[in-house]
């Protein structure tokens, strides 16, 4: 993002306070812009109808780009959010393609592609008999950075050639 936006300094982060993953997700993110310079706001949606509550209140707070942590909520209502982020010229970024797919900026993280097919290893070990305690607990392995570009254009930004190169998908 900060390549995209280099002159951003204020980003909203949309979290789900119920996810597991939620608080070390934000002390990450934390370090991160204390580190590239920048400030956060946290806003919390657990549901659809607390989600048009923080999109109205991240409107208001003078953010210049919001960060969508990647929770289900988000995904289920992805295209919303990208409606919502072109109406608005806010930018939006999460860590799961789907949330590209819908209509947003960018996303990085997981390859779930990749996570499927490892999920399918477990499976048919499990069919044969291993038992699932026995099994290791792997972490994703690939990520991938995602680019619609069309959103990018929607809302006036250009897209440095120096993150197209590193993109996996760009969509036109």
């Amino acid at each position: 993002m900060r390549e995209v936006l280099p002159g951003a300094k204020r980003v909203a982060v949309l979290a789900n306070p119920q996810h597991p993953g939620d608080q070390g997700e934000r002390r990450a993110s934390q370090v991160a812009a204390a580190a590239l310079g920048m400030s956060l706001a946290y806003f919390e949606a657990r549901n659809a109808a607390e989600l048009v509550d923080a999109l109205a209140a991240i409107e208001r707070s003078g953010s210049d780009a919001v960060v969508m942590f990647p929770v289900q909520n988000v995904i289920n209502n992805r295209e919303r959010i990208a409606a919502w982020s072109i109406k608005n010229r806010l930018p939006a970024v999460s860590g799961w393609a789907q949330f590209v797919e819908g209509g947003n900026l960018m996303s990085y993280g997981p390859s779930l592609r990749a996570a499927s097919r490892r999920l399918a290893v477990y499976v048919d070990r499990i069919l044969k008999g291993a038992r699932p305690a026995d099994l290791p607990v792997e972490l994703p392995t690939q990520v991938e950075l995602v680019v619609n570009l069309k959103t990018a254009g929607a809302l006036g930004l250009t897209i440095p050639q120096s993150v197209l190169l590193r993109a996996q998908r760009v969509i036109e």
